[in-house]
């Protein structure tokens, strides 16, 4: 099977003012189809080539000599569960089940934000801030560098933010925080995040 790139859930400058057409121009049409591409390519005519991107993830995590491999399946997947934790006219704090869930884990909704912000700004260098539903049952915020994902550890994800620098550097420069801040304030979809924990 050929990887595609799969489509936005919605146009590119549906995010503005928040996040740029140009940066979702760079972010999805330059970096992820790259990621794409390249697993297309390291996959050829092996045995992997025929397997799920998740499985691809999951046979090739730790391995060494797979490195290449896992780094771009899981950007793959990390970027198309990106664009699907945000949405235009997002943000604030979620309900139902999901905020009764942040409320038990976390104490209250501002305390699972801070937490989430200070895992994103907390990552030194690339890689992702995360929302999960952890092998007992509870919400945890994680961090995760590079291509790195809960997948690969068991835990299932409901909610990601990018913080390598080309997800928010032509909107924000080195004002992670800011990103982070708006991300939460005006762009997550709780919806997506409720779907995730009810499936």
């Amino acid at each position: 099977m050929t990887f595609q790139l799969p489509a936005l859930p919605y146009k590119e400058d549906a995010l503005e003012p928040h996040i740029s057409a140009r940066t979702m121009s760079f972010h999805y049409g330059k970096h992820h189809q790259a990621y794409v591409t390249n697993l297309n390519t390291l996959i050829q005519e092996t045995d992997l080539e025929r397997k799920s991107l998740e499985d691809i993830i999951l046979a090739t995590a730790g391995k060494a000599d797979k490195a290449g491999i896992f780094n771009n399946a899981a950007q793959v997947w990390n970027h198309t569960f990106y664009w699907h934790s945000m949405t235009p006219g997002g943000g604030g704090a979620p309900k139902g089940l999901l905020a009764a869930k942040i409320e038990k884990d976390f104490g209250s909704f501002d305390e699972f934000a801070k937490t989430f912000k200070q895992a994103g700004v907390g990552q030194f260098g690339s890689g992702w801030a995360w929302l999960v539903l952890d092998k007992d049952g509870t919400l945890k915020v994680t961090k995760t560098p590079n291509a790195d994902l809960p997948l690969a550890h068991g835990q299932k994800a409901l909610l990601t933010c990018d913080v390598w620098e080309h997800a928010y550097y032509l909107d924000y420069q080195n004002r992670r925080p800011d990103y982070i801040d708006i991300f939460l304030k005006n762009l997550v979809n709780w919806d997506f995040a409720q779907k995730n924990l009810a499936s």
